[in-house]
């Protein structure tokens, strides 16, 4: 095996967490905006929804994936029968599953970040003229910002760690679908002891360096 296929996952690795870190920091602050800003019934049960994916067993997550954008689920049918889109074993899937699984960390902290600025200048900004959306895009979020890019961080860690849900959904296919902790568990199976080690020593030092840029932003302004 050569030094591509050795990197294949990595590079695999970058693009998912990537991609699904941008459709969880989507999803999470437009969801986190919401509960923070609205008061409307079921609030509380939209955000337990949300957060499910904190405490589910990721297979069981892969399960409702797999049940949603399987061949025959309601999603998936619906994209194959008029788009000719599979996302079951491909990195596309792994994508969705990442993103699913990093939701609550960006959703999470987005809501603490903006139910923390204070409502007196948003009413400020609408006494001015603003337009909800401008309030929200000038205001809101810009006072809000620290905690949302905290929360974002922990989600590319949290898409790049990724295991069950992804093998259920994309599967292990080398060089399609093969995550780094895919690969990892592949090397310690084929007994490839310094294959796995150098998997484990990149994962760790990549999550160690997001976690330690998350504490700092999440520190108080005024230390």
């Amino acid at each position: 095996m050569d030094l591509f296929d050795h990197l294949a996952p990595l590079w695999l690795t970058l693009k998912v967490a990537t991609l699904a870190t941008g459709l969880a920091l989507t999803a999470g602050v437009g969801v986190g905006w919401l509960l923070a800003r609205k008061r409307f019934w079921g609030r509380e049960w939209l955000d337990a929804l949300a957060s499910l994916p904190l405490v589910m067993p990721p297979t069981v997550l892969g399960y409702y994936l797999i049940v949603m954008l399987g061949h025959n689920g309601w999603l998936g049918h619906w994209l194959y029968a008029k788009l000719h889109i599979t996302l079951m074993f491909t990195w596309q899937g792994a994508v969705i599953a990442a993103a699913v699984s990093a939701l609550p960390l960006v959703l999470k902290s987005a809501r603490a970040a903006i139910e923390g600025v204070d409502t007196r200048l948003e009413q400020a900004a609408r006494v001015l003229g603003a337009a909800e959306i401008a309030v929200a895009w000038t205001v809101t979020l810009p006072l809000a910002v620290r905690g949302i890019v905290a929360g974002t961080l922990l989600a590319y860690a949290r898409a790049m760690g990724e295991y069950g849900a992804t093998l259920m959904i994309a599967g292990d296919i080398p060089g399609r679908t093969q995550t780094l902790s895919m690969a990892v568990f592949d090397a310690v199976q084929t007994g490839d002891d310094h294959l796995a080690n150098t998997l484990v020593f990149i994962i760790s030092a990549a999550c160690v360096l997001i976690l330690v840029g998350a504490s700092q932003l999440l520190k108080p302004r005024y230390e």
